[in-house]
């Protein structure tokens, strides 16, 4: 299927309200005497956009807008209130690149563990730790434990392991803007080359430049709405800062 991810209308909510930290009596009483309440927020709203094989999507937009909402979605975290989200292939996601690490174990150790969390067979983890610890540039720390490293060393760990398999789908959440300059030249460099073996990939950056070096399709999201979904990159960065300038 040429097709891997289709977006139709898709809304996410969320409740606010008196309802959080208090107890069913609470709620029960507050409902009865109309001294109860709570108002929809509506993170993502009308979002529509497909990605065939290749694509590179680059989602852009203010803190708040629901890029990290709607990858949520996509990667099947969330469930949208409202549309469809239709994914068809096996995804990796890194959304929160220094979640599900554990700080007691080893570098060696959390590899597997975050493979493990991806899916990845003990066998693709053996055949594959040499390359994933190699790319990481951190093979002298193999045998330290994970609380020694940076913010930076551990989501290069975590980059450098979702990207030694061939999803058909993956999902970046500001990840490139980590680490060192050589290594956001290798990640890039790295994932041009997954681009180019047939995946679609979703990615949130806040560099524009990035975005229009890498992406070949843009969705530009502002307080949970569509503003434009285009292949039109450079043309879409130039109204979003022009939009920035305004605000």
């Amino acid at each position: 299927m040429n097709t891997l991810v289709e977006l139709k209308g898709v809304g996410i909510r969320y409740m606010v309200g008196d309802f959080k930290g208090i107890g069913l009596k609470e709620f029960v009483i507050r409902k009865l005497t109309g001294t109860y309440r709570a108002k929809e927020f509506w993170a993502d709203r009308g979002i529509t956009f497909a990605l065939n094989r290749g694509d590179m999507l680059g989602i852009i937009g203010a803190n708040g807008a629901g890029k990290s909402t709607l990858l949520k979605a996509v990667s099947g975290i969330l469930e949208p209130v409202e549309g469809s989200v239709r994914v068809h292939g096996r995804i990796a996601a890194l959304l929160e690149l220094t979640s599900g690490f554990d700080k007691d174990l080893t570098v060696k150790e959390n590899a597997y563990l975050r493979g493990a969390m991806l899916g990845y067979t003990r066998k693709f983890m053996n055949d594959a730790y040499d390359k994933i610890i190699d790319f990481s540039g951190l093979r002298e720390f193999e045998g330290r434990p994970f609380r020694q490293l940076s913010s930076g060393m551990r989501a290069r760990l975590a980059f450098s392991v979702a990207s030694m398999v061939r999803p058909d789908i993956l999902i970046l959440d500001e990840v490139l803007s980590v680490g060192d300059v050589e290594f956001r030249k290798k990640s890039e460099e790295k994932l041009l080359e997954i681009i180019h073996s047939g995946v679609a990939t979703i990615l949130v950056s806040h560099s524009l430049v990035q975005v229009q070096k890498l992406c070949n399709k843009i969705l530009w999201l502002n307080h949970g709405k569509q503003m434009e979904f285009t292949s039109d990159v450079a043309g879409v960065c130039e109204r979003y800062q022009a939009f920035l300038h305004k605000a």
